[in-house]
């Protein structure tokens, strides 16, 4: 198992996290060992969001070309809704 030798932690830090530590009812050790498993699948699963999100935006439909936008259809709409009628 490897060895991991951290210098210069700020004391303020050292103590919080040592009373995180007791809380969890675990070591120094431990308790730091348990936050970078937490950070290494956090990053895991920011990367697989981001792959996913890729992935969406390549499959995202694309309507076909002379498709009037959002915008276009809403002026048609309020147009039509605005227009006199002839009844």
């Amino acid at each position: 198992m490897a060895v991991l030798h951290v210098r210069d932690i700020p004391e303020a830090l050292y103590e919080r996290m040592q009373r995180i530590a007791r809380s969890h009812g675990r070591t120094l050790s431990a308790e730091v060992i348990a936050l970078f498993e937490q950070a290494v699948q956090r990053e895991r699963a920011r990367r697989e969001q981001a792959r996913l999100l890729r992935r969406i935006r390549q499959d995202r439909w694309t309507p076909p070309p002379g498709t009037p936008d959002a915008a276009e259809l809403l002026r048609q709409v309020r147009d039509e809704r605005d227009a006199p009628r002839n009844h």
